[in-house]
């Protein structure tokens, strides 16, 4: 059977045509537009292009947001104007095809789970290093979501008292400290220090700021002080996996995101700070690590999936 997979973000909505195996047959992209109305018409369009080509089954939307326990009503989104949106019912009247909503991270960490990187374990957490920190937390087989669903909402977790202040309304959330623009951030406090900063002092002169990619870049270089960066955000990222080891105990992390192209580069600090922070370390058994393998694709892939019986 083929379904569609939709995956609205704040800048571009992906879609694709996706087979049972979970493999994209064809796949299209768009702006995503700013208001909801247009946004709506953008997703109606996409899935009736598919729809002329394929026999398609069912429509699964991830979005970047606060999905309710129904798959129905998209509660809050932090960069779309959606509140108690019911996008459902409307794009199911419109579609004529069952159609299913989840958050975009409860997606792509399906998608891991059932196709990749953690294809080989029942209980698994998945962290997307983008933006912010998604969460998407795998348990016996079943996707978690919670009471109200908006579960694994790991990167509004409280990091540290008093910490910086996070768009969800709260401070101190781990998504301040180990995410993509934590990263940036961390970049440009060590360019402002002089000496191991002087690389990335010499980006910011020359670009104006310094971003995410030219992080990266200096880290595979070598660069002290993108290395020192990269350490401060694996660090919170491996204690905070402490914390989740704690309550969760998966046996595999899967990290994706921007950052996570770094692979074990980034992993072996993750690691590091982990085992330091996990309770009984030492004796207790340990999670594996892994890197994301679907990538850019994980939201289209799992938002299909789920919309044809998964989790």
């Amino acid at each position: 059977m083929l379904k569609v997979g939709i995956d609205i973000g704040g800048t571009k909505i992906a879609g694709g045509v996706v087979d049972d195996e979970g493999r994209i047959i064809e796949q299209l992209r768009v702006e995503t537009p700013t208001d909801p109305a247009a946004l709506e018409d953008a997703v109606v369009d996409m899935v009736r292009h598919f729809s002329d080509t394929y026999e398609v089954t069912a429509v699964g939307v991830a979005a970047a947001g606060f999905v309710d326990r129904d798959g129905a009503v998209i509660i809050h989104a932090p960069n779309i104007a959606w509140h108690n949106e019911p996008l459902k019912a409307k794009l199911e009247a419109r579609l004529d095809t069952h159609v299913t909503i989840d958050n975009d991270a409860n997606a792509a960490g399906w998608a891991e789970y059932r196709f990749g990187g953690g294809a080989h374990v029942d209980d698994m957490v998945m962290l997307t290093l983008g933006t912010g920190v998604g969460g998407a937390v795998i348990l016996n087989g079943h996707l978690y979501r919670g009471g109200h669903g908006i579960g694994a909402e790991l990167g509004h977790t409280r990091f540290t008292r008093e910490g910086r202040p996070c768009g969800c309304g709260q401070s101190g959330c781990l998504e301040q400290y180990a995410s993509g623009r934590a990263l940036q951030r961390e970049a440009n406090d060590i360019a402002d220090g002089g000496g191991i900063g002087d690389a990335l002092a010499a980006v910011r002169a020359e670009k104006g700021s310094i971003s995410g990619p030219a992080v990266s870049r200096l880290v595979l270089a070598g660069d002290p002080g993108a290395l020192e960066a990269l350490r401060r955000v694996a660090t919170a990222l491996g204690e905070a996996c402490g914390g989740f080891q704690a309550v969760l105990d998966p046996s595999l992390f899967v990290i994706g995101g921007g950052v996570a192209e770094l692979g074990e580069v980034l992993l072996e600090p993750v690691r590091a700070a982990y085992r330091t922070a996990l309770p009984g370390h030492g004796d207790r058994p340990i999670a594996e690590f892994a890197i994301a393998r679907l990538g850019n694709d994980a939201g289209i892939i799992g938002a299909a999936d789920l919309a044809g019986g998964g989790a």
